[in-house]
């Protein structure tokens, strides 16, 4: 694995975490993307990030990911810059899609980057209902990739009613 990271140490509390650079890199989250579509066997997904001027970089390395992840064809909803709050209610807009929210805060020299992963209820990813085997298929090097050109997916910048009055 090129870059390689201390999955237990990163893959923790709903998604990962870590300093950037250092404990976690942009390739996380392709990685990310990808493993969250597969254990999660999604055909659509919503990402957003926080507006930190890191997130949005991380926020589109997760999006190419997810619409690489073997055969599932992965339509990916990214709704940019907005709250976690709101990212919850574009989930269940569409009836109940896994998501992610990409944040970082701390010192400029060294952020601390934090991609949350929730499935399909809204509910933050934990070792029972999925995050163990994303941790499992980083750390042995098995990130999903596409398994044909047509098995690629695809990414629709969205705005819906919530977005009204919102960010970009």
């Amino acid at each position: 694995m090129l870059n390689s990271i201390d999955t237990e140490a990163v893959i923790r509390d709903g998604g990962a975490v870590g300093t950037y650079p250092g404990e976690i890199h942009k390739a996380v989250a392709w990685w990310l993307g990808a493993c969250l579509v597969v254990t999660q066997k999604a055909r659509r997904i919503v990402v957003a990030h926080d507006g930190h001027p890191l997130t949005p970089e991380f926020a589109q390395r997760f999006c190419r990911g997810a619409i690489n992840a073997q055969h599932y064809a992965c339509n990916v909803r990214f709704i940019g810059h907005q709250t976690e709050e709101h990212l919850l209610r574009t989930l269940a807009c569409f009836n109940g899609v896994p998501g992610a929210m990409v944040r970082a805060s701390g010192v400029a020299e060294a952020p601390t980057v934090h991609i949350k992963l929730f499935n399909s209820h809204g509910i933050l990813l934990d070792d029972t209902n999925g995050l163990a085997g994303i941790r499992r298929l980083i750390a042995e090097d098995r990130v999903p990739i596409p398994v044909n050109a047509k098995a690629k997916g695809t990414i629709e910048p969205w705005h819906d009613q919530f977005t009204e009055g919102g960010r970009s």
